[in-house]
C-alpha cells in the first residue's frame, strides 16, 4: 500500500514549487544581466541563428519557433510579445531587437503577427553575448535535455537599470524604471574604483530614471528612498508649451511628451471627455497631430481662456502627471532580493569581473597550447634535416611520432604537429612569421596572467570596456530631472544651519537659544543669571547642535521619538520654553531622560543604553531611523528601573560608568554584543542598594583623554584616563572620587582636554562657563578634586555640559 499524503502538505508542497517557478522562471529578472529567461533565450536564440545586427533581417516567426522549440515551452504569442517589446523605441530605453515591420505604436496598437514582421539584433544587442563562446558563463540543459543554454548573458551593459523591468510574480512584483547608459556607465567605474562610495555619491554621477518617452521627473525623498532602500515613489510629468495664437490660428496648448507606459490615445480620450464634461473648460478643440518624428496633442483655447488653469487642470484631472512606484527586485544567485543602487551596480560589476576571469582563462589556456605547438614546430625548423631523415627512416606514422617525440623530448601533440606541418613552413619567411607568432603570443599570455594575479589591472580592464561601451552606445538623457518633491518646498532650506543650545528642563519645558547668548568666565565666580523655571524645576540637560540635525529625545520609561532641532520652539536666556508634551506624546509620569542630536540614522553606528541600575544595550542605530509620531521603544527596563543616559559610541572603544557614590567601571563595549531594538540588555556595573549611575563616558577620542568628574558641592577633579583599568563589565569597579559632606555626590562625568570649557548648572537657575585647563590635573584617583564654583546655601550643581575647542569666542549674554 503507498504512503498516504494529505492534501494540505501536498497543496504546499505544489504552491511553493509554482512560486519559485514564476519567481525565478518567468517574472523577475537576474540583477546580472537585467533579462527575465523569455528575453535571454530570445536573444540567444537569435545568436544561434546568427541574426546579427550587420546581416539580413529574418522572420519573426523563424526567431519565435527557435525559441519555444529549443529552449522556452511556452505559447508563441507570449515569446512574440516579449520579442516585440524589445523592438520598441517608446517601451525600451536602448532597444535590444532591430525590428522591420509594424511593432505596434503608443497608442496601444498592437504588433503585426509574427508572419509578416521581421527581426534582427541591434547594435547593442551584440554587447550582451560578446565571448559568450569563451566559457564566460554557466550553461545549463534545456528543457528536454537535448540542448545547453546560457543560464546569463555575459553582458557588458548594466541592463537590469538601462532598460528597466516590470514583473509580477507569487507574492511579489518588481518594477524598475530606465536610465541613461552614459550615467550608469560614470556610477559603475565610480563604485569600481571606490568600493566604499555612498549612494550619494553614486546619485550625483546615476541623476535619476531616464525614460524613452522623455517627460519631466519629480525625484525628491521618493527618488532618495528608491536608490537608498530599494523601494520609492516619483512622479512623472508630460511636457507642455504654449504656442502663441498667429495669424487664422488661436492660442494652443501642445503636450509634446507623455508619460512612460502611458497610452497616448486613452489620454486623448480622458481630456476630450473632461472637456466634454466642462471639468476643463476654455478648449475649442482637441487634436491628435503626433506622427512618426514625435508627440504632438493639440489643445486649441477659446478666445479670453487663461491657459496656466487649464495646464494645471490636465495635470490634476489626467494621467499627463502619474506616479511611477519604483521597486528593485531581482534574482540574486535563485534568489529574489530588494537591492538599493549600490548593491544592484555591485552585482554587475562582479559579474564583469567572473566574466573577465573566465576569458582570460579561456584565452590563455588556448594561447599557451598553441605557444605548446609552436615551440614544438621551431625544434623542427631547428633541426630540421635530422627530423626529416627521421621521418625517411620510419616506416608508419606512429613510429615517426614515437621518434620524435622520444629524440627531440616532444609531447604527443607536437609531435603531431610537427608530421602535419607542410613544406612551405621551411621558407625562411615562413620561419620568421613563426617566429613573430611565439612572440606575439608570450606578450598575450604575460598580459593574461597579468589581468589574473593582479586586481588593479582586472579594473583596468573592466573600466576600459565600461568606457568603450559609453562611447559607442551613449546618448543624451530625454528625460528632465528635478530633485525636488512636486509642488513642495523643504522649510529648512529658509532656515539657517546654525549653532544653538537645547534647554530642557526636569519638569518638561524645551526651548532651543542661541549658542553665542554663552561666554567664558573665570573659575570660581558665581555665574550670570540663567534659564528661569518654576519652584521645584531645574535645568535638566544643555545640548549644543544645529538647526539642521535630529532631536532624539530617549524618556526614563525607554521610548525614543525624533524631531527636527528647528521644531523646538525658540526662547531667550528668561524664557521658560514650551513644554516637551506640546511636542510629544508622553505618558503620566513619564519624562525625558536624555536627548541627542544625529545627521543621519546610520547602521554602522551604534547607541549605548545605560540605565540606573546598571544595566546596558548596544544597538545600531540605523534600528531607529523609522520613527512613528507616537514614538517607539528603544529599550526594555526591569522593575523599578529607568533609562539613565544614552550615547552615540563606535567599535572597539571603552565605556566607563561613573555611580552616584563615587565609584567607577571601565570596560570594552565589545563586551557587550550588538542587540535588537526591544532588549533589556546586559549588566554593565553592579551597584550598592542605594547608589545609581549618574554617568557614561565613552573613551577612544586620542584628543580627549582626561576624566572630568564633578560633584554636588562645586567641586571638580581631572585624571588621565590611563589610571581606569579595564575591567570585564558587570564589577563593582574602582573608586572614582573621594566623597566628604563638602564635596556631596557625584553629579556626573565627562571627557576632556584642557583647550575645552564647561557650561556649570545649579541648582539656582546659575550658569557658569569655565576652561577645563583651570581645574587641577590629579594624580591619582581618589581625591576630591579642587573648588569649580562657590556655592551659596541650599544651592548645588545639579548637571554641566562640555563646549567643544572649536567652537566660536561667545559674547556674554545681555541681560
Amino acid at each position: 500500500m503507498s504512503d498516504t499524503i494529505t492534501i494540505e502538505s501536498e497543496l504546499k508542497k505544489s504552491y511553493l514549487e509554482y512560486s519559485l517557478s514564476v519567481i525565478i522562471g518567468r517574472a523577475i529578472p537576474d540583477v546580472r544581466d537585467g533579462l527575465k529567461p523569455v528575453h535571454r533565450r530570445i536573444l540567444y536564440a537569435m545568436h544561434d541563428l546568427g541574426n546579427y545586427y550587420n546581416r539580413a533581417y529574418k522572420k519573426s516567426a523563424r526567431v519565435v519557433g527557435d525559441v519555444i522549440g529549443k529552449y522556452h515551452p511556452h505559447g508563441d504569442s507570449a515569446v512574440y510579445d516579449a520579442l516585440v517589446r524589445l523592438a520598441q523605441d517608446f517601451s525600451m530605453r536602448d532597444t535590444l531587437v532591430d525590428g522591420q515591420g509594424n511593432f505596434g505604436s503608443i497608442d496601444g496598437d498592437s504588433a503585426a503577427a509574427m508572419r509578416y514582421t521581421e527581426v534582427r539584433m541591434a547594435r547593442l544587442c551584440s554587447e550582451f553575448l560578446g565571448d559568450i563562446e569563451k566559457n564566460t558563463v554557466d550553461f545549463a540543459p534545456n528543457y528536454d535535455n537535448t540542448l545547453q543554454e546560457p543560464t546569463v548573458l555575459p553582458t557588458k551593459v548594466p541592463n537590469l537599470l538601462l532598460n528597466g523591468t516590470t514583473g509580477i510574480a507569487v507574492g511579489m512584483a518588481t518594477n524598475i524604471p530606465p536610465h541613461n547608459l552614459g550615467e550608469l556607465i560614470d556610477g559603475s567605474v565610480h563604485l569600481l574604483d571606490n568600493p566604499e562610495c555612498t549612494i550619494e555619491s553614486l546619485m550625483k554621477r546615476i541623476k535619476g530614471p531616464d525614460f524613452p518617452t522623455g517627460g519631466t521627473i519629480f525625484g525628491g525623498q521618493g527618488l532618495i528612498d528608491a536608490y537608498t532602500t530599494g523601494r520609492g515613489s516619483i512622479k512623472i510629468r508630460g511636457v507642455v508649451e504654449l504656442e502663441e495664437a498667429r495669424k487664422g490660428h488661436k492660442e494652443s496648448i501642445i503636450i509634446k511628451e507623455i508619460p512612460y507606459a502611458l497610452n497616448k490615445s486613452t489620454l486623448v480620450e480622458k481630456i476630450a471627455a473632461l472637456v466634454h464634461e466642462k471639468k476643463i473648460d476654455g478648449v475649442a478643440d482637441l487634436r491628435d497631430e503626433s506622427d512618426r518624428k514625435g508627440i504632438r496633442i493639440v489643445l486649441e483655447l477659446k478666445r479670453g481662456a487663461i491657459a496656466d488653469i487649464i495646464i494645471n487642470s490636465l495635470y490634476k484631472f489626467t494621467p499627463l502627471e502619474t506616479s511611477f512606484g519604483i521597486n528593485m527586485m531581482a534574482v540574486v544567485g535563485k534568489r529574489p532580493m530588494l537591492l538599493n543602487l549600490k548593491e544592484v551596480l555591485g552585482h554587475f560589476l562582479e559579474h564583469r569581473r567572473e566574466v573577465i576571469i573566465r576569458r582570460t582563462k579561456f584565452d590563455l589556456d588556448k594561447c599557451e597550447k598553441r605557444v605548446h605547438i609552436l615551440e614544438g614546430l621551431r625544434i623542427a625548423l631547428d633541426n630540421i634535416d635530422e627530423v626529416v631523415k627521421l621521418i625517411r627512416a620510419s616506416k608508419t606514422p606512429e613510429e615517426a611520432r614515437d621518434g620524435l617525440m622520444s629524440r627531440f623530448s616532444l609531447s604527443d601533440i607536437q609531435a603531431k604537429a610537427i608530421l602535419d606541418m607542410r613544406l612551405q613552413k621551411l621558407t625562411g619567411l615562413e620561419h620568421d612569421k613563426l617566429l613573430e607568432e611565439l612572440a606575439e603570443l608570450m606578450k598575450k599570455i604575460e598580459y593574461f596572467k597579468a589581468i589574473l594575479s593582479n586586481d588593479e589591472v582586472l579594473k583596468g580592464v573592466i573600466r576600459d570596456e565600461l568606457n568603450e561601451i559609453k562611447t559607442n552606445y551613449a546618448t543624451p538623457r530625454k528625460s528632465e530631472l528635478l530633485r525636488a518633491d512636486l509642488d513642495s518646498i523643504d522649510i529648512e532650506d529658509l532656515i539657517p544651519d546654525e549653532e544653538t543650545v537645547i534647554t530642557l528642563s526636569r519638569r518638561g519645558y524645551i526651548k532651543r537659544t542661541p549658542l553665542s547668548n554663552y561666554t567664558a568666565q573665570k573659575r570660581g565666580g558665581k555665574g550670570i543669571a540663567g534659564v528661569q523655571t518654576g519652584d521645584g524645576d531645574f535645568i535638566h540637560t544643555f545640548m549644543l547642535t544645529t538647526n539642521h540635525q535630529h532631536l532624539v529625545l530617549f524618556t526614563n520609561f525607554g521610548k525614543m521619538f525624533k524631531i527636527k532641532v528647528h521644531q523646538v520652539p525658540e526662547g531667550s536666556r528668561y524664557a521658560k520654553g514650551g513644554h516637551v508634551n506640546n511636542l510629544l506624546p508622553l505618558d503620566k509620569d513619564e519624562h525625558i531622560a536624555t536627548c541627542l542630536s544625529l545627521r543621519e540614522f546610520a547602521d554602522d553606528r551604534f547607541f549605548l543604553f545605560v540605565t540606573k541600575k546598571g544595566m546596558i544595550k548596544r544597538s545600531s542605530i540605523g534600528l531607529y531611523g523609522n520613527c512613528r509620531t507616537t514614538g517607539i521603544r528603544a529599550v526594555n527596563l526591569r522593575d523599578h528601573d529607568e533609562l539613565m543616559d544614552v550615547r552615540e559610541i563606535e567599535p572597539e572603544v571603552d565605556c566607563i560608568l561613573v555611580s552616584r557614590e563615587g565609584s567607577a567601571i571601565r570596560f570594552n563595549i565589545n563586551d557587550a554584543r550588538p542587540m535588537g531594538r526591544a532588549t533589556a540588555g546586559v549588566k554593565g556595573m553592579a551597584l550598592r542598594p542605594n547608589d545609581e549611575v549618574v554617568a557614561c563616558v565613552v573613551t577612544g577620542d586620542q584628543e580627549r583623554d582626561q576624566l572630568l568628574t564633578v560633584s554636588e558641592g562645586g567641586y571638580g577633579k581631572r585624571t588621565t584616563i590611563d589610571q581606569y583599568r579595564v575591567q570585564t563589565r558587570g564589577g563593582k569597579g574602582i573608586l572614582n572620587m573621594r566623597l566628604t559632606n563638602k564635596t556631596g555626590m557625584v553629579v556626573g562625568a565627562c571627557m576632556v582636554n584642557e583647550s575645552d570649557d564647561v557650561i556649570l548648572l545649579t541648582s539656582q537657575n546659575k550658569i557658569i562657563r569655565m576652561s577645563v585647563s583651570e581645574v587641577s590635573q590629579t594624580r591619582g584617583r581618589a581625591t576630591q578634586g579642587v573648588r569649580l564654583v562657590r556655592m551659596d546655601d541650599d544651592n548645588k550643581v545639579i548637571g554641566f555640559d562640555l563646549v567643544m575647542d572649536d567652537d566660536e569666542d561667545l559674547g556674554e549674554v545681555q541681560a
